[in-house]
């Protein structure tokens, strides 16, 4: 034990640096961290932690600066001068909250991050086929655009997410099954692509352009930050998951869902539709430890360290699993059917009533 020896006062400077950055655990930063007043030190003074949250995260590149936690013990490193005091207490600053960050994105509990509906580019019948509709998990409505005869054009829904910090790991999207038309069609999308950003505007005056919006000038409010690939959809009646590659932080607390490519064509009338049934946003809200403050025109952001420890939000109580929500949504549409069946507003083809050998043996 008494031959035992520091490998950083041993390695050469820069080989030292890159063997802490291969770290990509945060808990293995906090056990370096923690060897050692000189390998705490080590770890401050190279900006270990924000080297590690922008390999996470590259969206936080876009960080101005970190403020907050005044109250963090500052420990001047042997090397320092007290010239230094004040960059010293800035780097420990962005060490504890980094820390923190790193900490909050894999430790939080996932849920769903969608407080309500902005826009959609087109609504075939407004109110009742609205983009609001696709916030409901537990009822037969649905959004529908307007027809189209070129499969071609895309469409857009536009939502704001329950918090302007959030890292968002998968969308999950039930394309909708006309079950009162004939054959039963299912309006779904061929592709479907994400965006995520912030208001052009002040957030601080965020909830006034929202009311702002029209399907038509909604583009025109926003700043997008990430854009995913495209992932094919399914022609399904199901809750189809579309996991992003990595998890994304927005910044800005918006997401829009870009429906691209018609498969459906209506019989009534011989136009392409699209529509949704379900939406639902996966991730983990990051306030109130952490809050955002998005400086224009730069579209860099200030981030705000509002607690010394994660603070997370209760779970949602009672959320239901997709197990769940697909029997849900099966027997809802069972029930809407033979409501339509009864006020004449569906022609039934009685043969399909007709019990067959198999069913028949089963009663």
């Amino acid at each position: 034990m008494e031959a035992c020896t520091d490998f950083l006062d041993l390695l050469d400077f820069d080989i030292s640096l890159k063997i802490l950055t291969y770290l990509e655990d945060p808990s293995d930063l906090v056990r370096v961290s923690s060897v050692s007043q000189s390998w705490r030190n080590f770890v401050i003074a190279n900006g270990l932690w924000k080297q590690l949250c922008l390999r996470m995260f590259p969206q936080l590149s876009r960080v101005a600066h970190v403020i907050g936690l005044n109250k963090c013990r500052a420990t001047e490193p042997v090397e320092a001068g007290s010239s230094h005091s004040k960059e010293w207490e800035s780097l420990e600053r962005n060490d504890r909250g980094y820390a923190l960050l790193a900490r909050a994105c894999t430790s939080f509990i996932v849920r769903d991050c969608i407080s309500e509906a902005i826009s959609a580019s087109s609504t075939d019948n407004y109110p009742e086929e609205s983009i609001d509709n696709t916030l409901a998990a537990l009822r037969a409505s649905y959004w529908s655009s307007k027809g189209q005869s070129n499969p071609e054009v895309p469409e857009r829904l536009t939502y704001k997410l329950a918090d302007d910090f959030c890292v968002i790991t998968e969308i999950n999207i039930r394309p909708f099954q006309a079950y009162f038309q004939r054959g039963e069609p299912i309006y779904s999308a061929k592709d479907v692509r994400f965006r995520m950003g912030h208001l052009k505007g002040p957030t601080d005056v965020g909830n006034d352009l929202l009311g702002d919006l029209s399907p038509v000038s909604a583009d025109d409010k926003f700043i997008w930050t990430y854009t995913s690939q495209e992932f094919p959809m399914a022609q399904e009646s199901r809750l189809q998951k579309f996991k992003l590659p990595e998890p994304v932080l927005c910044v800005g607390g918006i997401l829009q869902i870009e429906l691209l490519g018609r498969v459906q064509r209506q019989e009534m009338d011989g136009l392409f539709y699209t529509c949704m049934s379900y939406v639902q946003v996966m991730g983990r809200l990051l306030s109130p430890t952490f809050g955002v403050e998005i400086l224009e025109p730069s579209g860099k952001f200030v981030l705000e360290i509002k607690n010394n420890t994660l603070v997370e939000f209760q779970p949602q109580p009672n959320i239901p699993s997709a197990d769940q929500l697909e029997r849900r949504f099966r027997d809802l549409q069972h029930i809407a059917y033979i409501g339509n069946i009864l006020q004449g507003n569906v022609v039934v083809d009685m043969d399909e009533f007709e019990m067959g050998e198999e069913e028949a043996n089963l009663s």
